[in-house]
């Protein structure tokens, strides 16, 4: 019986393999062809034509409307489009953006899809093909999306198993056509900042990243809360004095990469989330910062230092100088970012300098620059006083290669900060001045240099006021 079994299969396999050989030629083991079937029929109507369905805002509000639905048994409404969007590199969240040509669209417009991964199925510049019926169409927080019947959102994610009902790509031969996508060249980002190329692609030259997020040092494309990535702006200028924003996803692959510091020519897709236009990128390869970064007129440039002298030993009590002012001859007072100086302020008739953020708009970094004989010198001390504490806002440094009146950006700061007793408190009011310690130069700090008090802060972050007297040097 094991015998016949045996020889039974034997037989089979020999049948199967004569039949297999029969239908192949000698030698030809070419892949049989894969045929791409186009889902939909032809267009039925333009995309700007659909997007133009779209009601308008209700009065009073221009980020939202009713929305219209897409009748499910009706004529068929299809039309054709081009992926611009990729979330390959994590920046894109579960929407797909396209514009109607691959080259001087005249709109764009977002998918909501209940989906990851889209841009292994729809690449950039994939040709799509959209049969809308059953869908909605409408303004949700300042951009025209379309999505599915939601009961919770006006324009609901198309569930992952229901997409290719609606989205399908469009065949070129036995493939999907692709279609290289052409971004629109702006003169500025505040051209940009425009209804009609939101959702599409464009570029920008002479773009940079604002000095706040790359002066002195660069930060990272997102910030991070324990480890996590955290959706985040980060501000871009241009040479024109244009601004906007690049937002970046919390969940973006190159999220802890530091942001260039040069110029250079910047790829995005249009967004807007109610009044506030965002840009997106969707890889590294989209930001080409590769010029030297270009300054920009500083409307609050460096003030004083027009008779420094580098001494060893001196103390400074700020007496001889005049309330209010912000200009000492013998040392450098220097808004980096931002426009606010170290000030001259009294109480109970002993004068001292002051610096805070309270009540200001955006960030603060600013500079106050002492001269000194390192080689001379061996100690420094000074007094201090906070007020209304909410966050640490100064910190001290020492410098030999700052150049008087340049860019302190460029100095090479040692951080010294943490060998001073700096006052947390009182979070309301001001304390007293007070002694921040006594700190003994390194004998391997020789020549002239500076002491550097540098002011951080924000307007919208830590407003702490610092107040600074009796510098002495020994």
């Amino acid at each position: 019986m094991k015998t016949y079994t045996t020889i039974k299969t034997l037989i089979f396999s020999a049948l199967v393999a004569a039949t297999f050989s029969s239908c192949v030629k000698d030698d030809d083991w070419n892949t049989p062809e894969v045929l791409c079937n186009n889902r939909f029929d032809a267009p039925t109507i333009t995309m700007a034509e659909f997007v133009a369905l779209a009601p308008p805002p209700p009065s009073g509000s221009s980020y939202s409307a009713a929305t219209y639905k897409v009748p499910a048994d009706g004529a068929p409404v299809i039309f054709d489009a081009y992926v611009v969007s990729s979330d390959e590199n994590g920046n894109f969240y579960k929407t797909i953006s396209f514009q109607d040509k691959p080259e001087n669209p005249t709109v764009g417009l977002q998918m909501e899809v209940d989906k990851a991964s889209n841009y292994a199925d729809f690449p950039v510049g994939a040709h799509i093909r959209i049969k809308a019926n059953g869908l909605v169409l409408g303004l949700d927080r300042g951009t025209i999306k379309i999505g599915s019947i939601d009961p919770t959102y006006a324009i609901g994610r198309i569930p992952s198993v229901l997409l290719t009902r609606y989205l399908a790509g469009v065949c070129n031969g036995n493939k999907m056509d692709v279609a290289q996508i052409v971004p629109t060249k702006l003169a500025n980002l505040n051209e940009a900042k425009a209804a009609k190329y939101i959702n599409t692609l464009v570029t920008v030259d002479d773009v940079q990243f604002v000095d706040e997020v790359v002066l002195p040092q660069p930060t990272t494309y997102i910030n991070y809360i324990a480890g996590v990535g955290q959706d985040t702006d980060r501000g871009i200028e241009d040479k024109s004095g244009a601004t906007s924003v690049l937002r970046n996803s919390g969940y973006a692959s190159f999220g802890a990469n530091l942001l260039p510091t040069g110029n250079g020519n910047l790829t995005f897709v249009v967004s807007k989330y109610n009044s506030s236009y965002q840009m997106l990128i969707r890889s590294l390869t989209d930001v080409k910062f590769d010029n030297p970064r270009y300054i920009k007129p500083d409307a609050a440039p460096p003030k004083g230092g027009t008779a420094i002298s580098y001494l060893g030993s001196f103390s400074e009590n700020f007496e001889s100088y005049s309330v209010d002012t912000d200009t000492f001859p013998k040392y450098v007072n220097d808004p980096l970012v931002g426009n606010r100086y170290w000030q001259l302020k009294t109480f109970s008739s002993n004068k001292y300098i002051q610096m805070s953020a309270n009540a200001g708009t955006g960030s603060f970094q600013t500079y106050f620059i002492v001269p000194v004989d390192f080689t001379a010198a061996n100690t420094l001390a000074f007094r201090v006083n906070v007020g209304y504490y909410n966050g640490d806002a100064l910190k001290v440094y020492t410098t030999t290669n700052y150049t008087v009146g340049g860019n302190i950006s460029e100095a090479t700061l040692t951080d010294i900060t943490s060998n001073f007793t700096i006052p947390k408190t009182p979070t309301s009011g001001y304390g007293v001045l007070t002694s921040a310690g006594t700190y003994n130069l390194p004998a391997t700090l020789t020549g002239n240099g500076f002491i550097v008090f540098k002011y951080e802060g924000a307007g919208n972050g830590v407003t702490t006021t610092m107040q600074i007297d009796d510098i002495v040097v020994n």
